[in-house]
């Protein structure tokens, strides 16, 4: 088979992916008056100056950071809240220093890949073409002299970020870069200082609470009860706005969660730990409550078993899935399923595009009855850079247009929903081989195979365990009943394993089709030949018989 020639990486072997480890439910908070918005604002920016002075001692702490010195920052912040808001603080902080070093490493890794392939282009002569597996030297001493440039910038940057990252420093912006960067763009984002200055303060705000199991509804910060009634429980500097007793807040606005409600309330009347956080979205100009809590760690199921009833092996593109179904032997069935989305416009509607495209392949996989889906490993990191494709901008942008991160995450919760399994796999030369071996023999009159289609059954074909190609080579003539059949066939136990395989096409290669008739005329020939003869045959009375 072509995976084992020479020059090519090693194939590493399919794995099921982990399920979630997390449920998160939204619900609005309706009918609020200004009272209780009020307080909202006030508590958000409290505790949001609270978390960005916290931020800012982790930070500065770097690797020096210890159980001790989170006590003392957590026992500052308690002066000026209370013990379980400052936790929820310090954890967010935690979170988002951690987050923030591997975004930190993910770069490194991204600059490493941009030298390297620099240094291996301006190695070769210029001129000299490349191939499909490396990219050739540059095309003019022009290009040359600047790429010599470009390098020697990255190879300063690459320096610079690896010093923070052994020093132990990084860089977080509360609220977001790409939002305070908008600051400087206010006439290209149509928006005015004052919108901006709103946004800002919002996503800076914090109004969040860790549950905590054995606590009355799994929560004592921020409490919901089985009627959905809301309360808080104030920071110590804003007391004097509780309306309840104990210095707790209750809004008059109630929530009930549609999605996963029963799982909520279940848990909620047994007190385990629910997670809260209130957040305002000040483009619609409301306020959500979100709730979220952790799952015990399921087991994956063996490899073997996801695939028992077959697969469907997905192929990830720019602005669609291409699926196709096979069974546990790795033969195609029916015909292949396309699933489009499209990713322009708002961050909102790419999500929604995504989701609903995942909705309608797992609802698919589900009718089909099938226990996995094939999916590729993708990662992009170093096919992003321009360094490799250097003037091929539509490519790099539509490498960098698919949603590799997100996709993964997405569908992995949303089919341990209805009880399916991702089984992740390498995508080395799905798309070579797929066409090479499948998209023509499956091509008929009224099925069109294309490459991206033969893919997904090399996905699958490779989630399964079976090699790419549809069949080894024969037993040796006449050997059949000693030899045995061909390694990539049904069991030996499988029903109809000695029947006729049905013709892919519409009539066998060489014969007539199979209502008699021929698909075209013959086509005329090249050799010349004398006129046809005008004289009419007769024949002659003396031998006629009949």
């Amino acid at each position: 088979m072509a995976e084992s020639k020479n020059q090519l990486r090693t194939i590493a072997p399919p794995f099921v992916a982990v399920g979630p480890t997390g449920v998160a439910i939204r619900d609005r908070l309706k009918h609020l008056t200004s009272q209780d918005e009020r307080v909202l604002r006030a508590v958000g920016e409290h505790q949001g100056r609270l978390s960005s002075r916290d931020l800012k001692a982790r930070c500065a702490d770097g690797h020096d950071h210890s159980a001790r010195t989170w006590a003392t920052r957590k026992r500052e912040l308690t002066a000026l809240s209370s013990s379980r808001i400052a936790g929820a603080i310090t954890k967010a902080t935690h979170d988002q220093w951690a987050l923030a070093r591997r975004c930190q490493a993910a770069h490194i890794q991204k600059l490493a890949a941009g030298i390297n392939m620099l240094r291996h282009r301006l190695s070769l002569p210029i001129g000299e073409k490349g191939t499909k597996r490396a990219a050739g030297g540059y095309r003019s001493k022009s290009e040359w002299f600047h790429k010599s440039r470009r390098l020697a910038m990255l190879e300063d940057r690459h320096a610079t970020v690896v010093a923070e990252w052994q020093a132990g420093r990084v860089c977080v912006v509360r609220g977001g870069k790409r939002l305070l960067n908008t600051r400087h763009h206010l006439a290209q984002a149509e928006l005015t200082e004052e919108q901006w200055r709103e946004r800002w303060e919002a996503e800076r705000w914090f109004i969040g609470a860790d549950g905590e199991s054995g606590k009355r509804f799994g929560n004592e910060t921020i409490r919901v009860t089985p009627d959905g009634e809301v309360s808080i429980r104030l920071p110590a500097p804003l007391a004097h706005l509780a309306n309840a007793q104990h210095g707790r807040y209750v809004l008059t606005s109630t929530v009930a969660f549609a999605h996963r409600g029963a799982e909520w309330a279940d848990r909620i009347a047994a007190h385990r730990a629910v997670a809260y956080r209130i957040h305002l979205d000040v483009d619609r100009g409301r306020w959500y409550l979100t709730a979220s809590w952790q799952r015990p760690v399921v087991k994956t199921i063996p490899l073997e078993t996801a695939r028992a009833r077959g697969v469907i092996g997905v192929d990830t593109n720019a602005d669609h899935f291409a699926a196709y179904r096979l069974d546990r032997h790795g033969n195609p069935i029916g015909d292949p399923r396309r699933f489009g989305f499209d990713l322009s416009g708002s961050a909102g509607h790419r999500d929604a595009q995504i989701r609903h495209a995942l909705t309608r392949l797992i609802n698919w996989a589900v009718r089909a009855g099938v226990a996995a889906i094939g999916i590729e490993d993708l990662d992009f990191t170093t096919e992003k850079t321009r360094e490799k494709h250097g003037r091929r901008k539509r490519f790099r942008q539509l490498i960098s247009g698919i949603p590799t991160g997100k996709l993964k995450a997405r569908l992995v919760s949303m089919a341990a929903e209805q009880g399916l399994s991702i089984v992740a796999v390498d995508p080395a030369y799905t798309s070579q081989w797929g066409a090479q071996h499948w998209q023509k023999p499956l091509a008929t009159s009224h099925r069109t195979m294309s490459r991206h289609d033969a893919a997904g059954i090399a996905i699958g074909r490779r989630a399964l365990g079976h090699p790419v190609r549809r069949r080894t080579a024969p037993p040796p003539h006449d050997r059949r009943d000693r030899a045995g059949h061909r390694t990539i066939q049904a069991g030996p136990g499988d029903r109809g394993r000695e029947g006729t395989r049905p013709p892919t096409t519409d009539r066998p290669p060489g014969g007539p089709s199979p209502n008699g008739t021929r698909k075209r005329e013959p086509s005329a020939s090249n050799t010349v030949r004398d006129a046809p003869s005008t004289q009419q045959w007769v024949q002659h009375s003396l031998t006629h018989t009949g």
